[in-house]
């Protein structure tokens, strides 16, 4: 399985994940949330920033059924999905991850035909500290 590159500025969101907390990279002086991560607020240019939490809700805003030729690690299990979701709590944050049926589910283990754009989200952490998502009303 792939694992996130970690690069200084999006240490602490994987920090937070490993410890099952959803956190958005927030700018300390207008309140702002980012991500990715990055030094400066695009909105003020400000340096300065903190981590505060989100609800870990959001809605599937785009979906992607992959099928083979896939990374080797991968082809056994498709088809799998990989979705965007949108934060509800910070509508224009973005994250990429995997609806699964539970924490540490197989990628593969909600069919595809049951994903909709649209569809209310829930996060849930892997065992390896991994973003992945339920839906909300299975």
């Amino acid at each position: 399985m792939l694992t996130p590159v970690v690069d200084d500025d999006g240490a602490p969101f994987w920090e937070y994940a490993a410890q099952g907390e959803l956190r958005v990279q927030t700018c300390a002086d207008c309140a702002e949330p980012r991500f990715p991560p990055r030094p400066c607020c695009p909105h003020c240019q400000s340096f300065a920033s903190e981590w505060l939490p989100v609800s870990g809700r959001g809605r599937v805003w785009s979906y992607v059924v992959p099928h083979p030729p896939l990374l080797p690690d991968y082809a056994e299990l498709a088809p799998y999905n990989v979705i965007v979701v949108e934060l509800a709590d910070a509508p224009r944050i973005r994250l990429v991850g995997n609806l699964v049926t539970g924490p540490d589910a197989p990628l593969n283990s909600l069919p595809p035909d049951r994903i909709r754009i649209g569809a209310r989200v829930q996060v849930v952490f892997s065992s390896a500290g991994l973003p992945q998502w339920i839906l909300e009303r299975p």
